[in-house]
């Protein structure tokens, strides 16, 4: 007979298994808001946004048990929720400048509540319409494939046009980070606890819940002002799909390989096929539309 769930929360094995890669993923967390700081909401957003969390979480999901399908139609749902989350940076350039046409009053507290609700709600609708379908798991891959590729034209899409990223001139506090480095770990525990209980689907959007991308938007936001972290938005939405990859290939090669081999092949590959291209792509961007303010600073300089 299973286990029930508070035998489970006792078990000193359960709780090894969710301790050390929620560990990981809060030591992450702390990381690559640091990231963003340092190097800028573009470069930093980049970084910040290559598969981190994702590992721990796959590994951790992976060592729940022997379900090959679970495991599988969890991964494959990471996409749909990562395209979820590139809606969620989205709405953090778009929700400032709708409502500070109103009120330039708690903006912030504004912007985090409606993009979490409606971050909420559609993951709710996701997940009722699984329930509802209940799709195999080759059409969950397929669905995860189409969430890939619709992120790619949306994050193409949300870098056409380079935002404002500079550097931040002042430092996020230690219990800023902290609490970021918490909240992470909080969610990947979930994530791999749900999946230990049956809900792969459940634990597949959970591991991407949005806590490092929310903990970059406000540390940032409370450190530097809205200019750091909005201009990330663009970069993080492109470059997050590094961990659709990361999940994709999970699919394959964790069943199939020691899965300390097939992590790190996953990770080289989704950073070379993703995050570097990414990089380049926003950097071509940028030199674009900076040279023909470049050429007509210098001829109004002439005139």
């Amino acid at each position: 007979m299973e286990a029930s769930v508070a035998e489970q929360l006792v078990d000193p094995a359960v709780l090894a298994q969710l301790a050390l890669p929620a560990v990981f993923a809060g030591l992450v967390a702390v990381l690559s808001t640091v990231a963003v700081e340092r190097l800028g909401g573009a470069r930093g957003g980049i970084v910040s946004s290559i598969p981190t969390t994702i590992v721990p979480a796959a590994i951790g999901i992976w060592g729940a048990g022997d379900d090959i399908e679970g495991f599988r139609r969890a991964m494959a749902f990471v996409p749909i929720g990562i395209l979820l989350n590139a809606g969620y940076l989205v709405l953090w350039r778009v929700i400032p400048a709708f409502v500070g046409r109103h009120t330039r009053t708690h903006l912030l507290a504004w912007t985090l509540t409606l993009s979490l609700g409606a971050w909420f709600w559609i993951a709710a609708g996701i997940m009722w319409m699984n329930d509802l379908v209940q799709p195999t798991v080759a059409q969950s891959l397929v669905m995860g494939s189409i969430a890939f590729a619709t992120g790619i034209a949306l994050g193409i899409a949300a870098n056409l046009r380079p935002h404002p990223a500079p550097k931040g001139t002042h430092r996020v506090g230690a219990h800023i980070l902290l609490v970021r480095g918490l909240a992470a770990a909080v969610v990947i525990a979930i994530a791999i606890f749900l999946n230990r209980a049956g809900l792969p689907v459940a634990s597949g959007i959970a591991s991407v819940f949005p806590v490092i991308f929310t903990t970059i938007m406000v540390a940032t936001w409370l450190a530097q002002g809205a200019h750091v972290p909005t201009g990330a938005v663009g970069p993080m939405a492109l470059g997050t799909l590094s961990v659709s990859t990361y999940a994709l290939l999970a699919t394959v090669l964790f069943p199939v390989m020691p899965v300390a081999l097939a992590a790190a092949l996953c990770w080289i590959a989704s950073v070379a096929c993703v995050s570097v291209p990414a990089y380049l792509f926003l950097r071509a961007r940028r030199r674009a539309v900076a040279q023909p303010r470049v050429a007509e600073s210098a001829g109004e300089s002439s005139a």
